[in-house]
């Protein structure tokens, strides 16, 4: 099973559409049994909240529904998941700052580093904009987890010891 761990700042906007995305691609792959998901955020500002309502709004248009509730990232965060994405560059080095050994540099990664078509380096974050910033959001992320989806199946043969090499 390759678990995987989407991370934005609150984990009510970028985490929880990149985390409900990858399902639905996960669903359609017919993949279920081999891939899961969750998301968190680097601050703490909204634990418990769902997913922001605008969010909502621009992945419906697309049919896919955003489920669960904002968590914060934690240490164990990198010894249960295979692979964790962190949204923009704060967020990356955000994660990186719990990591002091530099033990799980080799599994953080950034999301846009799997785009396809779009080649922004950061999954801008729209929670301060209009409603077209929500609607790019979502296609960024469905071209990124595209590539991840094809990224993980690629990888995820490679098992050394029983542990993902991802």
């Amino acid at each position: 099973m390759t678990k995987l761990l989407f991370v934005c700042l609150g984990n009510i906007c970028r985490s929880p559409s990149a985390e409900n995305i990858m399902n639905h691609l996960i669903k359609q792959a017919g993949l279920s049994d081999r891939i899961t998901c969750d998301s968190a955020g680097t601050g703490g500002y909204h634990i418990g909240s769902p997913p922001d309502r605008r969010m909502a709004l621009a992945a419906r248009k697309r049919d896919i529904e955003l489920l669960g509730e904002a968590r914060q990232f934690q240490r164990k965060d990198f010894e249960n998941f295979d692979l964790i994405l962190a949204m923009d560059r704060d967020n990356y080095r955000n994660i990186l700052a719990l990591d002091n050994a530099g033990k799980y540099k080799d599994k953080v990664r950034l999301m846009c580093d799997f785009c396809q078509k779009y080649d922004l380096k950061e999954v801008p974050d729209p929670y301060y904009g209009g409603p077209e910033g929500f609607d790019r959001v979502i296609d960024l992320l469905m071209d990124a987890q595209a590539g991840l989806l094809e990224y993980v199946i690629t990888h995820e043969k490679s098992r050394v010891g029983g542990q993902e090499s991802i």
